[in-house]
């Protein structure tokens, strides 16, 4: 991290909003704020807003200035403005660029966003949007502290646990190129949160867990679910703290919910002989996250009226309105996102279709306590022996409505009724809490404090084609060789004990990864010859042209492997020569190579 750095800053880059947190490291106490982040509401109104939402408007010709305090902005326009415009021209608008780092099937390098948008309208790659929404930020800093530019502090950035090591790369290039230091941090999003609370709590914390126990961690916000395990251990008789699983990235959160009670309301208009045209679609979803926030407060009323401007040659300038009933919302929400199930259920996974769009990978099962069931299960002893949490924590705008947090503890309830998982005992700012989290955890790391351990949520493996004869439209069988194992700390090295590989130099080559959140017990050097679909997944591959001596092109290098977790938490490969001094850097990323 940076010397002589004035604070600390956390940033949470949010899938639907982002937030920036900060606390003085000179400070005995950590003292953590928010920093107001200028964006435009309307054309012409720019306001402070303890979030930024993460959507990028790409205006038509001719639209603006878009003047912010720190000058006009060229890259788009981001934030509040942005969010209403997704309403009104969806095919201008940016959003979920954060999920889309994480899809593997398509370039996130390449302009692809907005998705399916027309070919007149400029478009951006996924690490672009989330460069821009960082730059928002970075200037909204300065703006407010010039004396202190961010490229000196200590900077912890927050990615979902669910992120593999290729996304968290991707990540990485977006901040770096957006203007953070180069030695910034990244921090899980859930173990943020878990900070948070212990900044909150204080020592009191260790009244609430005791050695044993496991906290189920439950974060859903507007585009993605994650869920994370801790365990509480003994450590030369203090506690401590401990990452243990995470989950897969769910593409299920609140922005489900608007839509179902969108398709919902869809049917009520219709029943009044009003069909919605793909705009006022659009303009409905939006209207219902309101109408959810609003059905869902714990004194919300009995009914809140939605209405839509009329499209019609008779409605023009005029509305269409129905009336939701909160009972209703409530049944679709809570039995549609956290159904009451079994310990047994699992999500579904077939889809309507053999065909689909390449749009997002989309839960085909919006159950999110069904995920929760095979996640318990799949970190479990067994099958038919789970975790079973002590105590449950949730994150994410979606349990600002208690109703919500008391669906999820009543169904986890059911499943363990003989000791019941508790929730965490605190007030907690579910909106800024992943911001608010990594600003402390960053200045704990400089004040001292307690750490959750945990190292890397994934073992990762590389793809060794079998020796042995060609056969005419049969590619030969591939083994996983594991090189790092789950847990794996940052800033250490490790030797990957196996035969001999043979290396392709001097010629152009395809290098095939893949990782798992499930295999706990696989070590640097255990080769898998088959597996289940979801056990390993195959993640970026590599295309690179690794540099020969002369004589050596084209030929198969006999090399040993030595893999490395930075102490950003990024993931090296090195390929050792036993025949010379020679090595090569296979970097676990998606970056084009340019040599």
């Amino acid at each position: 991290m940076s010397q002589g750095s004035e604070f600390v800053v956390g940033i949470d880059l949010g899938t639907t909003n982002s937030v920036v947190a900060y606390a003085p490291l000179s400070a005995d106490e950590p003292v953590v704020s928010l920093l107001p982040i200028p964006q435009f509401v309307a054309p012409d109104t720019v306001e402070e807003r303890t979030s930024l939402p993460s959507f990028l408007y790409l205006p038509t010709t001719g639209e603006g200035p878009f003047e912010l305090p720190w000058g006009e902005t060229s890259d788009g326009v981001c934030g509040e403005y942005a969010r209403q415009k997704s309403a009104e021209v969806p095919d201008r608008t940016v959003g979920a660029a954060k999920s889309w780092l994480c899809h593997t099937r398509v370039d996130r390098h390449q302009p692809i966003l907005p998705w399916n948008a027309d070919d007149e309208v400029p478009k951006v790659s996924p690490v672009e949007a989330s460069r821009r929404y960082l730059k928002h930020l970075i200037q909204a800093w300065e703006h407010a502290h010039p004396e202190a530019p961010l490229s000196a502090q200590r900077v912890v950035l927050t990615v979902p646990a669910s992120f593999d090591a290729s996304a968290r790369e991707l990540t990485r290039e977006a901040a770096v190129q957006a203007g953070l230091p180069e030695n910034f941090v990244l921090i899980e999003e859930p173990q943020a949160a878990v900070y948070s609370w212990l900044a909150q709590m204080g020592e009191q914390w260790r009244k609430s867990l005791h050695v044993g126990d496991t906290l189920l961690v439950v974060d859903v916000g507007g585009g993605t679910t994650d869920l994370t395990l801790v365990s509480v251990t003994d450590e030369d008789g203090e506690l401590a703290l401990k990452r243990v699983a995470v989950g897969n990235h769910l593409l299920v959160g609140g922005d489900n919910m608007d839509l179902a009670l969108a398709h919902y309301v869809a049917g009520l208009f219709a029943e009044k002989g009003t069909k919605l045209d793909p705009w006022q679609s659009v303009s409905l979803w939006h209207s219902c996250r309101v109408a959810k926030e609003t059905l869902l407060a714990e004194d919300g009323p009995a009914k809140h009226k939605i209405s839509i401007l009329g499209r019609g040659r008779k409605l023009i300038g005029g509305t269409v309105s129905v009336e939701l009933e909160r009972d209703k919302a409530r049944d679709i929400l809570l039995q549609g996102f956290f159904p009451d199930s079994n310990l047994t259920d699992r999500p579904a996974k077939r889809r309507g279709s053999g065909f689909q769009e390449l749009g997002l990978p989309y839960e085909a099962d919006p159950g999110i306590t069904k995920h929760i069931a095979s996640f318990l299960a799949q970190h479990g002893e067994s099958e038919d022996q789970p975790v079973q949490p002590t105590d449950v924590m949730v994150n994410g705008g979606v349990f600002k409505s208690t109703a919500v947090g008391e669906q999820l503890l009543k169904v986890l309830g059911s499943w363990f009724p003989d000791a019941p998982p508790k929730t965490l005992q605190g007030e907690r700012d579910l909106d800024h809490a992943v911001a608010r989290g990594a600003a402390y955890y960053g200045w704990s790391k400089v004040h001292g404090g307690v750490r959750i351990r945990g190292g890397t949520a994934r073992s990762y493996y590389v793809g060794i084609e079998s020796a042995g004869l060609a056969i005419p439209g049969i590619p030969r069988p591939l083994r996983a060789l594991c090189v790092v194992p789950r847990g794996m700390e940052e800033g250490t090295e490790a030797d990957v004990l196996s035969d001999e590989i043979g290396l392709i130099v001097g010629e152009p080559a395809h290098f095939r990864f893949f990782s798992s959140s499930i295999r706990k017990d696989d070590q640097p050097g255990m080769q898998i010859d088959s597996w289940e679909e979801e056990e390993i997944v195959e993640t970026d591959s590599l295309e690179a042209t690794l540099p020969a001596e002369a004589g050596d092109e084209g030929h198969y290098m006999p090399v040993k492997f030595r893999s490395r977790i930075t102490e950003l938490g990024m993931f090296e490969l090195w390929c050792v020569s036993t025949r010379t001094d020679q090595r090569w850097k296979l970097e676990f990323n998606v970056r084009e190579d340019d040599e």
